[in-house]
């Protein structure tokens, strides 16, 4: 019998999964298990998000799947790519290829420009971004006006447009974000959450994406919910007050258990 994080996709293409996906840290009474033979799928042209408890996991999963962390036992798959199996220089250049990332911290270059921003990792890479796509992607962001400012001179919300710009442009096949509202006022953040599901519905894009605020959940198509390394539930279409709802469960029970 399929879990319950797929069934609902079983007939679409994995962008990437977990398999039994275990990460422990430490040993005897110094041992934490972060996961627990977690197994779930991030199917194409999908947007989840992940969210638990503080030290439930759900960031630890995300490295582990982007191929930011290693792991201690199972599988972490980007399409039919097994981390576990790569070298340093393959996963890093599996990282360049294949995943976006964007992070609470912007992480830009304070003397490029937001266009040299958003097209240095092909850049390292040497490949020639397409002007198409990079159109789009720039258009969908709105920073046609910024493209020649530098980090200094756009707000925390144009800048981490510049990063969600950076993500999509090299058409990655999964995008990671960690807490990447975080940093940014309701209004900035909603705004690249809109973006973010832009690129899905627009784009085709699929985007796994970690938070805590239930209002930045209610943007994707489904959520996912970790407690003590384990995937215990899962929400199709969230809503906000939905969303507010089920954790406020984990917390009562984790207060009273």
């Amino acid at each position: 019998m399929p879990s319950p994080t797929t069934a609902h996709r079983a007939t679409t293409a994995v962008a990437a999964r977990a398999t039994d996906l275990s990460k422990v840290y430490g040993q005897g009474e110094t041992r934490v298990v972060a996961l627990d033979r977690v197994t779930v799928e991030f199917p194409q042209g999908e947007y989840t998000a992940i969210m638990g408890p503080s030290g439930s996991g759900k960031s630890t999963l995300m490295h582990c799947v982007a191929g930011l962390d290693s792991f201690t036992s199972g599988s972490a798959r980007i399409g039919e790519t097994e981390l576990g199996s790569l070298k340093d220089k393959q996963l890093t250049q599996l990282r360049r290829d294949k995943i976006g990332f964007i992070f609470q911290a912007f992480n830009l270059l304070p003397t490029l420009t937001a266009l040299e921003n958003i097209t240095l990792p092909m850049d390292i890479a040497g490949r020639k971004p397409d002007k198409q796509w990079m159109d789009r992607v720039i258009d969908m962001v709105g920073l046609s006006g910024r493209l020649g400012h530098r980090p200094a001179q756009l707000s925390g919300g144009q800048q981490q447009r510049v990063a969600v710009a950076r993500a999509l442009a090299s058409r990655p096949e999964i995008i990671f974000g960690d807490e990447p509202t975080g940093n940014l006022d309701s209004r900035s953040g909603a705004e690249v959450l809109g973006f973010l599901r832009n690129s899905v519905r627009e784009l085709g894009q699929t985007v796994v994406m970690v938070t805590h605020d239930p209002v930045a959940a209610s943007y994707a198509d489904r959520v996912i919910f970790l407690a003590d390394g384990r995937i215990v539930d899962e929400m199709l279409a969230p809503t906000a007050d939905g969303v507010l709802d089920r954790m406020k469960e984990f917390d009562t029970k984790g207060r009273t258990s």
